[in-house]
């Protein structure tokens, strides 16, 4: 009988590493004859498992979707990054129970050899805090949500959603209906975007997930996907966050060269066009006006600030304190 179990697992674990095998290469792997392979594909069935025959030529199977989830057999090394990925987070809320529940599961038939390299992730493995470069909290993402933006992409869906848009942190954000062809989901800075083209504008934009409420599916289908201006969709994503993407956004007119400035820019904060030959305007964003004062002290250039105008005070504030700690370090030395 453990034999035959064993066999069953060797059987499903290969018909999950190909879209078909024949009857004759599974006995040869398995070392038995077709005769067995035919019943065990029976027993397999009887179990709920959706083993597919194929007829012609020396005939086969594939193992179908739905039915039950077969068991996994991992490897050494797949069984602990199946265990590190478990305790790691994406920003996706409703997700920490389920996690839990696989880890158990993981936990429970770990051999004994993978025993103590598992205890030792576990009681050594913490996930410190992703959001230490701004004072705002990590958004969180339903799972439900990313689900159904992707099948939506798969199915080449229409999606309808109403939009919080990103505004500065004194205005109400303002709620719009928008109605997209979707095109890529990315995780990038501890947020998920959807790259899309907005239907009514007949242009493309990138949308903050967390801030999207799902409506009613379309059920309307693109039988002509558009494409995404220049073709790079992970460069478009970084241009349109850096310039719209985020809470605040703030324009300098810098007394640099654009090509000095980029040097000390990162494409996921901002975007910079020359001005002249000594100068260029720098397009940036952050989650609050803060983060942005503190930023662009960083930029070791001088800068005019254009908008937004409430920049300026805090400006001021941030050098007030750094005179203050001055005039008092002076007067200690």
């Amino acid at each position: 009988m453990a034999e035959a179990a064993q066999r069953l697992l060797e059987l499903l674990t290969l018909l999950g590493t190909r879209p078909s095998w024949s009857a004759p290469e599974l006995a040869n792997r398995l070392d038995v004859t077709t005769r067995t392979v035919r019943a065990d594909v029976r027993r397999l069935r009887a179990l709920g498992y959706p083993v597919r025959g194929e007829r012609g030529g020396r005939g086969g199977y594939r193992l179908g979707a739905g039915g039950r989830l077969p068991p996994l057999l991992l490897d050494d090394e797949e069984a602990v990054a199946v265990a590190v990925g478990l305790r790691a987070g994406f920003g996706i809320t409703g997700l920490a129970e389920s996690s839990s529940r696989a880890l158990k599961k993981l936990e429970q038939v770990l051999p004994a050899r993978l025993r103590g390299r598992f205890d030792a992730l576990g009681s050594t493995i913490e996930r410190a805090p992703e959001n230490t470069d701004t004072d705002a909290p990590d958004p969180q993402v339903p799972a439900d949500r990313l689900r159904t933006i992707a099948a939506a992409i798969a199915d080449r869906e229409l999606l309808r959603f109403d939009y919080a848009m990103a505004v500065a942190e004194d205005h109400a954000e303002p709620v719009i209906p928008v109605l997209v062809e979707p095109r890529r989901l990315f995780h990038w800075q501890r947020r998920w975007y959807l790259v899309a083209r907005d239907v009514d504008r007949d242009d493309w934009d990138a949308y903050r997930v967390d801030l999207m409420d799902l409506r009613m599916r379309t059920g309307r289908r693109v039988t002509e996907p558009a494409s995404v201006p220049g073709g790079d969709m992970v460069a478009f994503l970084m241009r349109t966050v850096a310039i719209t993407g985020w809470t605040v956004r703030a324009r300098l007119h810098v007394h640099a060269p654009a090509v000095d400035v980029l040097d000390r820019i990162h494409p996921a904060v901002g975007v910079v066009e020359p001005r002249s030959s000594d100068s260029c305007d720098l397009f940036t964003g952050a989650d609050s006006l803060d983060t942005i004062a503190a930023y662009v002290g960083m930029l070791r250039f001088d800068f005019t600030v254009e908008s937004p105008a409430a920049l300026v005070p805090l400006l001021q504030a941030v050098a007030d304190r750094y005179q203050r700690a001055v005039d008092r370090s002076r007067a200690d030395s």
